[in-house]
């Protein structure tokens, strides 16, 4: 391919998860990065800061999908219906045709401490965005911060489900899945055995 082609960004992307795989994260390098998808040095620094970017360049697209969702449900949503607004929202980004860079952009996460406490902060960030952006909604705390956690939890649960490869179900499924799940088990706890009154 030449250096001039259309998709550098994708096509760095693609090179260094592959080279991730083959090598290790810590063993690959920028250069070579560049070199595998067939553009300058240059190129890779112009589309991400560091080889770092390439697993976590996405992060705004999501932010900027979850305050849109949860600002754009009506006025007589409960917080629960904005966070699944929002969650349903996500779901282009988790697109069939994503399947496959996710599950290998999970393994390279995976195998590196770093990288799985960036993963960590990436997730705290999304629910802080969640429960500030409720907050503006006017949904006082305890309320926002626990939407917010719920929402976080079924994002990251249907997250686990869909890239696992028994799994068949697309992302939204998966996601309003995990929510009614955390709604009814949240229904139930003052009523569960042991707790106190």
């Amino acid at each position: 391919m030449g250096r001039w082609e259309p998709n550098a960004r994708e096509r760095l992307g693609r090179s260094a998860l592959e080279l991730f795989l083959e090598r290790g994260y810590e063993s690959t390098t920028a250069a070579e990065i560049a070199e595998r998808a067939g553009l300058a040095k240059s190129t890779f620094f112009r589309h991400f800061a560091d080889k770092r970017e390439v697993l976590f360049g996405g992060q705004d697209r999501l932010n900027r999908l979850f305050i849109d969702a949860v600002t754009g449900v009506p006025d007589s949503a409960t917080p629960l219906d904005a966070v699944a607004a929002a969650l349903d929202a996500v779901a282009a980004a988790f697109g069939p045709e994503q399947r496959a860079f996710v599950r290998q952009r999970h393994a390279v996460i995976s195998g590196n401490s770093d990288l799985r406490e960036r993963e960590l902060l990436k997730l705290a960030a999304l629910t802080a965005v969640m429960a500030d952006t409720l907050r503006e909604r006017g949904v006082p705390d305890p309320a926002a911060s626990l939407a917010a956690e719920l929402g976080s939890l079924a994002f990251r649960n249907a997250h686990a489900r869909w890239i696992d490869p028994a799994n068949q179900q697309d992302f939204p499924d998966l996601a309003r899945q995990e929510l009614n799940e955390l709604k009814a088990a949240t229904a139930t706890l003052d009523q569960a055995p042991g707790t106190a009154r």
